[in-house]
């Protein structure tokens, strides 16, 4: 079965020696939360990560049962969630206002990463939560706040997200689901909507549902859309549940992966719901909990990335085949097994700096005083976002792969616990924008957004790092060459803009692949500047032999990955669709 250990030695490496999150300490808002702090919070949620809800990770495959409306989460589900609630654990960000633990959004983030090495499947009941509660927070008005965002933010209560129907998935501006307002001021919501992750469960005593629906006077396309809550049960002036909402779960989805969390088709019938923030402003309410929940995305990719990477390095360390050239029965000593455990820690490694740095920068330009600091930290944010959830992602699902390649047949077979890795981990390149939409945001919006100066803030920052860098020229040359390709190709989309719409569009994943890459290559250079200063310990000697292998395996794919990320695509598009 695969087995997990939380890498606190790594992580905190990561959060002190090359991000300095001690800095946040300095903004008035994590003023009482010092370092210590930090790190404590993060070992006592390994361990109890470790020992009680890793264990929890086989046995969820088995999934969830549906019957008469119900349903019931994997056996011991309910008893981890009450322990995780009770500690403080779902709301170890959230605002201390609404019974938050008040920590910085990146070490939520680092515990998310944590729970989803876990067993992703019950990590995706809090986080769904959380995302509802951001939203209500941001958009909702004074009474809302007081009914749900206190729920929601300790983790009492579920939330959800529901966008998706049966004829609207990533087209939203097709959603058909009706809003029609009441005299009590409520409003009826009537449709149905599919793939609804935690739309029904037996972990909280209510489930929030943030909805998407139209007004009657609403106009076609997404302008008409308007964000709607509507609890499970109907809740009591004093904040307790009363009667059963007219909202049913019809059936689950049969997935590929990711068994113990619930899939939901929901039939919303004349349920009873309450506008949140303006009408007409549903796309953008979402989108509040989309960019999160995007980010979180990439933090289930990358917890992903961590167990298949360390479960494929333990089996390796034990596995005995054959000899290797040094006389080795090990298949950690065979040079393809090692190249693989290699490639799977240098992407790993470097996209937990990625995904970290990207939070960082959320309690930044939440947090910090100063109003230019905030917007620099937003230009990162926004940067980083659809790197983060494409990259770890598809990461995910790759380095999955390459581990049950490093088990060989033991892997295909489910007694490892590696194939499930495999399927649990595809579904997070489709959901929350499927890789290929971050892509299309990244070229079509990001690349140009606020005259184009979010990618000159990223080359900017890593010139300046080259810059003070000489005695590190194994990774500072290939580094120097990417960075140039990157910035002749983001030139080259920005001037194409909408005018060269196809082949920006059919070299968009290339550009973002590249452009992660760039990114990781910035990564490795400040893990291996850091590194370098105790060199007398193993981790400095693997991080320096791992950047090695990223410089000169890895890296070199940026100039090729830009030249196709430009080349015409018009007559490829032109091809009638029936001679493919």
């Amino acid at each position: 079965m695969a087995s997990y250990s939380a890498p606190v030695s790594e992580i905190r490496f990561v959060l002190d020696d090359v991000l300095d999150i001690g800095r946040l300490n300095a903004l008035p808002a994590f003023a009482d939360v010092g370092l210590d702090t930090i790190h404590g919070a993060i070992e006592e949620a390994a361990k109890l990560l470790e020992e009680q809800l890793a264990p929890l990770h086989r046995s969820s495959d088995q999934g969830c049962t549906w019957a008469y409306g119900e349903v019931r989460t994997p056996t011991g589900y309910r008893e981890f969630y009450e322990r995780f609630q009770q500690g403080g654990w779902i709301g170890i960000s959230q605002s201390p206002e609404y019974g938050g633990s008040g920590f910085p959004y990146v070490v939520g983030k680092v515990i998310e990463e944590m729970t989803c090495s876990a067993n992703v499947s019950f990590a995706l009941y809090p986080t769904l939560t959380t995302g509802c509660y951001e939203a209500i927070e941001s958009c909702g008005d004074e009474e809302q706040h007081r009914l749900y965002c206190t729920k929601l933010a300790t983790g009492e209560w579920g939330g959800t997200m529901c966008l998706t129907e049966p004829q609207a998935g990533s087209d939203v501006g097709a959603i058909k689901t009706r809003a029609l307002p009441e005299a009590d001021g409520s409003y009826r919501i009537d449709g149905n909507k599919i793939f609804i992750s935690s739309g029904e469960h037996d972990l909280t005593e209510n489930i929030i549902h943030l909805v998407l629906a139209r007004l009657p006077d609403a106009p076609p396309g997404v302008r008409g859309l308007s964000t709607f809550v509507v609890p499970k049960f109907l809740v009591n002036a004093d904040g307790t549940p009363g009667e059963r909402n007219s909202v049913r779960c019809v059936s689950i989805e049969h997935k590929m992966g990711l068994h113990g969390s619930a899939t939901c088709s929901l039939a919303f019938e004349a349920a009873k719901g309450w506008l949140v923030g303006k009408p007409g402003h549903g796309i953008q309410n979402m989108f509040v909990m989309m960019n999160f929940a995007r980010i979180g995305v990439g933090i289930q990719g990358l917890g992903q990335c961590e167990l298949a990477t360390q479960n494929a390095i333990r089996y390796a360390r034990d596995r005995k085949q054959g000899k290797s050239e040094s006389g080795s029965e090990l298949i950690v000593d065979h040079p393809d097994v090692r190249r693989m455990l290699l490639h799977m820690k240098a992407i790993t490694e470097g996209a937990r700096v990625l995904a970290y740095e990207t939070a960082t920068y959320v309690d930044i330009a939440r947090n910090h005083p100063d109003p230019a600091v905030r917007e620099e930290a937003q230009d990162w944010v926004e940067l980083g976002t659809p790197l983060t959830k494409s990259f770890c992602t598809d990461s995910g699902f790759d380095l999955a792969s390459m581990a049950l390649q490093v088990y060989g047949g033991h892997g295909y077979v489910q007694e490892h616990g590696i194939e499930q890795i495999v399927r649990d981990a595809k579904i997070f390149c489709i959901y929350e924008g499927t890789n290929g939409i971050q892509a299309l945001d990244l070229v079509r919006r990001k690349l140009t957004l606020r005259e184009g100066r979010l990618p000159s803030r990223f080359i900017s920052a890593v010139r300046g790092e080259l810059e003070s860098s000489e005695d590190f020229g194994f990774i500072g040359s290939p580094l120097s060459t990417a960075l140039e390709a990157l910035e002749h190709a983001t030139t080259e989309i920005q001037k194409l803009g909408l005018q060269g719409a196809t082949d920006t569009a059919f070299g968009s994943a290339d550009y973002l692949r590249a452009f992660s890459l760039t990114w990781l290559g910035y990564n490795w250079l400040r893990m291996a500047k850091a590194a370098s200063k105790q060199p007398q310990s193993l981790m400095a000697q693997a991080k320096l032999a791992t950047a090695k292998y990223f410089a000169s395996r890895v890296l070199t794919s940026v100039p090729s990955l830009c030249a196709n990320a430009t080349i015409p695509a018009a007559s490829l598009m032109a091809l009638p669709a029936e001679a493919l």
